[in-house]
């Protein structure tokens, strides 16, 4: 039961544009997401929809559709940028 995972445009620049080492951690978390869109550590949003997954000091905000089977990458930042 795999998830399609889905990065918008704004996301995969953002993620272009980390530092070497941390683009491959966030990378290689992002990819895990097809097989379970809810690891552990991650946690439901308040405030706004999605769900937000750590790597460091970094943050995946996605959305899940379990109807369709799809994860949805919303935002990828430093924790200190991504929740404005």
């Amino acid at each position: 039961m795999a998830y399609e995972v889905l990065i918008l445009p704004r996301a995969q620049k953002e993620l272009a544009n980390l530092p070497k080492q941390n683009y491959a951690r966030v990378r290689d978390l992002i990819s895990t997401l097809v097989n379970n869109p809810r690891p552990t550590g991650c946690k439901k949003l308040t405030g706004r929809d999605g769900w937000r997954v750590r790597s460091g000091n970094y943050r995946v905000i996605y959305e899940i559709e379990d109807s369709n089977m799809r994860v949805i990458v919303l935002d990828v930042g430093h924790r200190k940028d991504i929740y404005s």
